[in-house]
């Protein structure tokens, strides 16, 4: 397929090599118009926003992926494989079914995204496929983490299809040392591998499942700097090696 694609008007020298991407396109707006230098818009086909800037003098995209498996299937397929994207760094929310480990507002990066969804069959695997991260993006973020002292766990968090899950489940995932529950990573690891690429998932904890708490809807939009600073900070990482 040629670009533009059907999902994203952008021309194919107006994408950056790494692509930060939020589910929510007013995340996309504020992280563009915040931390990037010069950014100009480069896609609003079905209102997910994506902008092209630059960081510390390095050209990033950052563009909306919408919410769940399906979408962010689609739109990181199209920047991997259509665009010559090399790496996508989701900047997203979770909900923390470990408090214990990452309470509420705390940093998580997927080293692998367990998952429900049945994303993987497409491949006709033989098996159970383990969706991971690119190790040289999750080392980039978790150095960028450091130098900017701001805590960040990793570890396994769980992809669902399901955003009203059942407690009941979401406490057996966590008995197997989940820690976290989100809807898109382990879709785009797996775009990511197919493609020969890097992707990673870095999370904010927006709500804490089991103790019904969460953080308003205007800091999931316009907040988790935190989060964005490590993502940006791995992507100008990333752009020198």
């Amino acid at each position: 397929m040629s670009v533009p694609t059907p999902h994203i008007a952008a021309k194919k020298e107006d994408v950056a090599k790494t692509v930060l991407m939020p589910g929510d396109p007013l995340r996309a707006k504020f992280i563009a118009e915040t931390f990037l230098e010069g950014a100009t818009l480069i896609n609003d086909v079905r209102g997910a926003l994506g902008f092209t800037g630059k960081y510390k003098g390095v050209p990033v995209s950052v563009m909306a992926s919408g919410m769940g498996v399906p979408s962010i299937g689609i739109y990181s397929y199209e920047l991997f494989n259509f665009y010559d994207v090399d790496n996508i760094i989701r900047v997203g929310s979770a909900g923390t079914i470990r408090p214990d480990i990452c309470p509420l507002r705390s940093i998580v990066a997927g080293m692998a995204a367990s998952t429900d969804s049945g994303f993987a069959w497409q491949y006709e695997l033989p098996g159970t496929y383990s969706a991971c991260a690119d190790f040289n993006l999750l080392y980039m973020a978790k150095e960028a983490a450091g130098e900017l002292s701001i805590d960040m766990s990793v570890g396994n968090i769980l992809t669902t299809d399901v955003f009203y899950e059942s407690k009941d489940v979401l406490k057996k995932w966590a008995q197997m040392g989940v820690m976290a529950v989100e809807m898109e990573a382990a879709a785009l690891y797996m775009n990511a591998a197919r493609a020969g690429k890097g992707a990673l998932a870095i999370c904010t904890v927006s709500d804490d499942i089991f103790n019904n708490e969460g953080i308003s809807v205007e800091e999931r939009q316009l907040g988790f700097s935190n989060m964005i600073r490590i993502a940006l900070e791995a992507a100008y990482k990333a752009a020198k090696i």
